[in-house]
């Protein structure tokens, strides 16, 4: 770049001096969401270049009867989030599970609503009538399509993620497809055997259920599908997930709409082998460092953390998480928020020990400074370069880089109280910002006139990390 050129760096807000994206498509609200065709690193929604950040509900939203959906999806749009994850009812939690109080997941006797309807005989393990595997219940179907519906409305998209394997006995008790509740002898099995393609009649149900929730849901744009949560428990086969992959394809075929289908790959990181074609977005949980990125980025697909969770109550771990994540190239970011709950539908709910997790309205204000910090950028420009940090890092921190160099830079400090950070930048004239990643805005600004070769920018005092 040349000395008499403009560009942009930002450790902050991104002054993007008016460039375009030529690439940018039409606004289409009845096309679902997408990975975008000029960077499917990321995602096209209602037209525009997307990032999904969240700090949601322990996915117990449509399932759990006595959970306020309105209330719950008004609170992520008052906070500045677009992304909420969901399970069909398929798997359930007890009060007692993962030490999760007020778990939204484990819905109170009775109050549990699933795809499928309750029969007239009793004994279901968590209260009323067994289900019915042969009838469908409307009521469910209604719920789902409102909440979908009022989160399009609210521009929040909706991760459905159709299964989950059974971690312990307590778990497998409680699932309708389980044969002790319901009335079709379905579901003799151990827990280790239920996502396995080894039993017809189990694997009917299941691809029944998933026709079922793809055409009900075929109308909305704001919805994608995840095969199975965390498959690597439990016994899930690779092949059952596969023929379920197939299932929402062969569905949809017949369909308007092609929704985004996820896989859930690993815990940490791995990298993705023979993936599905149809598959968009790879899903990982408890992401830190997000080396899943870079292993993957070759796929040329989206790549997500869905969920993080049991690290304490404090708001660091979740908040740099998020931002490590999506400085390093991701594509989606979701936080489980344990202050969302029956009571507390809002969010407000203070979230302590042993609940294995945090949440509640200070960290929800942070990660919705993380979107806004990425939506300021033409992100679809930018990819991982960490190589541009040639000094200064913290000891014992981390400094991630994404960039289109000599046009716009945003970096993520995490550790430390000040640094001074070389990095090697094309001549030109930059604005510089440092944004405050717990109060949402700038902490400093200034305008960097350089000759090329490596720029040394002083950071304010901060605490913890700083962009």
């Amino acid at each position: 770049m040349n000395n008499d050129t403009s560009a942009v760096l930002s450790l902050g807000v991104a002054l993007l001096l008016g460039l375009t994206l030529s690439a940018a498509l039409p606004a289409d609200a009845a096309t679902p969401i997408r990975l975008h065709p000029a960077n499917p690193s990321y995602f096209l929604w209602r037209g525009k270049p997307t990032v999904l950040v969240t700090s949601a509900e322990h996915y117990g939203a449509v399932v759990n009867l006595d959970f306020d959906t309105v209330r719950y999806l008004d609170t992520l749009r008052r906070d500045g989030l677009n992304y909420t994850r969901i399970f069909t009812g398929a798997y359930v939690e007890g009060p007692s599970d993962f030490n999760i109080r007020e778990n939204t997941l484990a819905p109170a006797p009775g109050r549990l609503i699933t795809p499928w309807a309750r029969s007239d005989q009793p004994g279901y393990a968590g209260g009323g009538n067994r289900f019915d595997l042969s009838r469908w219940d409307p009521a469910y179907f209604e719920r789902l399509r409102r909440f979908c519906s009022d989160a399009g409305r609210r521009g929040i998209v909706v991760e459905v993620t159709l299964f989950c394997p059974f971690y312990e006995e307590s778990m497998w008790r409680l699932s309708p497809m389980n044969a002790a509740n319901n009335v079709n002898g379905v579901g003799r099995v151990g827990r280790g055997e239920v996502y396995t393609l080894r039993h017809a009649d189990l694997q009917r149900v299941q691809e029944e259920m998933t026709r079922k929730i793809v055409r009900e849901l075929n109308g909305f744009d704001n919805v994608f599908f995840e095969i199975c949560n965390e498959p690597y428990f439990g016994g899930v086969t690779m092949a059952w997930q596969r023929r379920i992959a197939d299932v929402i394809v062969e569905t949809q075929a017949a369909l308007p709409h092609k929704h985004l289908i996820a896989q859930n790959i690993a815990n940490g990181s791995a990298v993705v082998e023979d993936p599905h074609p149809a598959v968009g977005l790879f899903n990982f949980h408890y992401a830190s460092p997000p080396d899943a990125v870079r292993l993957n980025r070759h796929h040329r697909r989206a790549i997500g953390f869905d969920e993080t969770g049991f690290r304490g109550n404090a708001d660091l771990p979740y908040r740099a998480d998020g931002w490590d994540f999506m400085m390093a190239g991701g594509a989606l970011y979701n936080n489980l928020d344990y202050s969302f709950t029956v009571a507390r539908p809002d969010g407000t709910h203070v979230v302590t020990e042993p609940t294995p997790g945090g949440g509640g309205p200070t960290l929800r204000a942070q990660i919705a400074a993380l979107r806004r910090f990425i939506e300021r950028f033409e992100f679809l420009r930018m990819a991982p370069h960490d190589e541009l940090v040639v000094s200064g890092a913290p000891q014992g921190g981390t400094v991630r880089v994404l960039a289109e160099p000599g046009r716009q830079l945003a970096a993520y400090v995490r550790g430390g109280t000040r640094v001074s950070l070389g990095l090697n930048l094309p001549a030109g004239s930059y604005d510089v910002e440092w944004f405050d990643t717990k109060a949402g805005r700038a902490a400093a600004r200034s305008v960097l006139r350089h000759s090329g070769g490596v720029a040394t920018l002083e950071s304010p005092p901060y605490v913890e990390d700083i962009a």
